[in-house]
Parts: structure tokens; sequence; C-alpha cells
């Protein structure tokens, strides 16, 4: 088998993410529909990422963020959205790249996406909309294993 030149899996990550995108996009300008809420993973020091110190102090890696009830401010770009949460009663604007989102979950409806972000030691700055799921160089990573399938029946409620 020869050598994905293509790079299907970082395709593949960078569609999922845009799923991620779309429906933040949606949130923003309509709020959350029916019971829909958001559980949304980040790693808090990737570049780009602006995070209160106070929430970096507690949460040095990564954070999990709900966008339930008290969310104000929701607002997507290209490559991150920022919101306004409630932490201690007290109001903490955050802004999440795209890239350094490491798991999406919809418990509404049952839906979730994971990321693998690899090693966040060797993690560089992701040029904006180019997206890295790995958090690796494209030209100095081994492709994924041949016939490597992603299934998202492993996020579905069963």
């Amino acid at each position: 088998m020869s050598k994905d030149l293509m790079r299907y899996d970082l395709l593949a990550q960078e569609a999922l993410r845009g799923v991620v995108r779309a429906a933040i996009v949606r949130a923003a300008e309509d709020g959350l529909p029916g019971s829909h809420h958001f559980y949304i993973t980040f790693r808090t020091r990737y570049p780009g990422a602006d995070v209160d110190e106070q929430l970096l102090e507690k949460y040095p890696e990564e954070i999990t963020i709900v966008l339930e009830h008290q969310f104000w401010d929701l607002a997507s770009m290209d490559d991150a959205f920022e919101v306004t949460l409630s932490f201690g009663g007290a109001p903490k604007y955050i802004k999440v790249p795209y890239a350094a989102v490491t798991s999406f979950h919809d418990p509404a409806v049952g839906f979730g996406l994971k990321f693998d972000m690899g090693d966040p030691e060797a993690m560089p700055a992701t040029p904006p909309g180019q997206l890295s799921a790995t958090g690796t160089d494209a030209d100095n990573e081994e492709p994924a294993a041949a016939g490597e399938v992603v299934s998202l029946d492993a996020f579905r409620r069963k």
C-alpha cells in the first residue's frame, strides 16, 4: 500500500471539527434549540486560547465547559469561538481555537466527538484555517495505518 499523501486522517478530523463549528455558529445565531446543550473539552494552554489566569491555575492542561443556561456573548470566528461563562458566580471570558477542542458532546441527543491531540508538549501553533487533529507537523508524521476507519458508533448512545 502506498503512503497516504492526501492525509485523509487529518482531512477527516478537520471535517469533524466543522461539525463543532457549525453547532456553535447555530447556537450563537439562534440560541440552543430544545434541550440541546454542549460539553466542550479543550486544551487550556493551546496557542490562541484565552483563558483567565485563575482558571489556568485550576485547570492547567484541559477544562470542560458547558454551554447550557449561563453563558453570554457566544460568537464564532473561522478558527475559534468565544464565550463568557459564570465560574463561581463571576463572569469569565474564554476564547477557544477549534483546534484546541479535544471533545464535544451534546447529551440531549447522545452525540459526541473525540479528537486525537497527540502529545501536548509537542503541539505547535496551528495556523488559522489549518486545523491539525494530532497537534503534529503533517509533513513529519507517519501516516495512519492503512485501512483505518473512524466509526461514529463509539459515540452513540446504546
